[in-house]
């Protein structure tokens, strides 16, 4: 991913507004700016309040209410007009000139209006953000009602059973870990600006800017291990995943802007596996089997590796620009992003035909499907309609027929 030096950082800082939901998109101010102005929700006095009269529900959308709670009817512009403005001046961040360019030239139309996931409630009172503006793996689904999400410096846990917010963590003080086990650093780490996370049954594990790692279980007080990848300059930590291998150990991934990736033994709390690459690695994705790793970063290629000897085993081209996601289909369902406005849900079955297009306004701080499927939630970061989005799957026949 993109690595700056401390007076780089700091204008782009200013640029994305990185300490703060990045929301205001290049040249659309005017758009930007009547919408909120001429927000209802922002004369509420009470932020409890505003919260719940802005929380929208199926019934409210199936009614013609907007699923953010944008009123669009007191505003001066419609939905359609705002839609298109921001497709027109929208600017995505490319790595390599021309690469958006080339890739619309090159990638086949698909069939849109597709209906896999319907929507259940965009809840306002849930407040995600993001800290880098290329980094979105900041929302996690444990359950198909739990929830956890980043809010500036507190990663927070959210039931969408009774529809309360817990503060699990909070980074923006001293973080220090309440066990002693060997490699942690029991000094711990002062104001952590986290850049990605992961949560698994109960491991939560927490990225740093400067190649921090904090890992809590959530059945336990306190935090459990925190350590620090590397000091190198170069040390954000862009993605984690977590998984369980096949003897049934907790491990987890960490992919580094140093060109590392690493693999950590949580029953043991030691570093498993180092694999150093020749450029940074934004995400890393393991195969259901546990055999083999996809790396995908600063580089047009993917890389397929062994798991074990990290040996590159096939070196995938097509992309025409830096890659920051990467992941494997269990069932043949997947989906893709873009960085702010829309989520496309394929059904890989077509060959990628057929899609839905879930449609919003704001930028993606991340996405996450139950581990059933059963529920999507994404995240959405921005000022003033910054929400959880949640999705429920259908289960037509139509749609297990392409599945089957």
């Amino acid at each position: 991913m993109s690595h700056y030096h401390s007076a780089d950082f700091e204008e782009m800082e200013d640029e994305y507004d990185m300490n703060e939901p990045v929301d205001d998109m290049e040249g659309e101010d005017e758009y930007q700016e009547l919408v909120i102005r001429d927000s209802d929700a922002e004369d509420e006095d009470d932020a409890d309040q505003l919260h719940k009269l802005s929380d929208t529900s199926a019934a409210d959308a199936r009614s013609g209410k907007d699923i953010q709670g944008i009123p669009w009817e007191t505003i001066e512009v419609t939905r359609e007009t705002y839609r298109q403005a921001r497709l027109e001046q929208y600017k995505n961040y490319e790595n390599i000139p021309n690469s958006g360019v080339a890739a619309m030239m090159a990638c086949k139309s698909t069939e849109k209006g597709r209906t896999y996931y319907e929507f259940r409630r965009n809840t306002r009172s849930v407040k995600s953000t993001i800290s880098h503006f290329q980094l979105r793996n900041l929302v996690w689904a444990t359950s198909k009602h739990d929830v956890y999400l980043l809010l500036h410096y507190s990663v927070l846990h959210w039931s969408a059973l009774n529809g309360v917010d817990t503060e699990i963590m909070d980074v923006h003080g001293h973080v220090a870990p309440s066990e002693k086990h060997p490699g942690s650093l029991l000094e711990g780490f002062l104001h952590t600006q986290i850049s990605t996370m992961a949560v698994k049954d109960n491991l939560l594990v927490a990225g740093g800017f400067q190649g921090e790692l904090i890992c809590k279980h959530l059945d336990r007080e306190g935090i459990s291990f925190c350590c620090r990848t590397t000091y190198d300059d170069n040390a954000i930590t862009n993605a984690l995943e977590i998984f369980n291998t096949s003897s049934g150990a907790l491990h987890f991934i960490a992919s580094n802007n140093d060109c590392g990736v690493r693999e950590y033994d949580m029953e043991r709390y030691q570093l498993f596996k180092h694999f150093r690459f020749d450029w940074p690695v934004n995400h890393t994705s393991l195969s259901p089997d546990g055999k083999l790793v996809i790396i995908v970063g600063d580089d047009t290629d993917a890389l397929l590796i062994d798991a074990n000897s990290g040996k590159t085993i096939h070196s995938m081209k097509g992309h025409l620009d830096f890659s920051f996601a990467s992941a494997w289909s269990p069932d043949g369902l997947t989906f893709a992003t873009e960085a702010a406005d829309f989520v496309h849900i394929f059904d890989i079955k077509s060959d990628y035909n057929k899609r839905q297009e879930l449609d919003f306004f704001g930028e993606v701080s991340g996405m996450s499907f139950s581990p059933d499927t059963d529920t999507l939630y994404v995240g959405i970061s921005d000022r003033t309609y910054g929400s959880l989005l949640q999705f429920g799957r259908l289960y037509n026949y139509s749609y297990l027929d392409s599945l089957l």
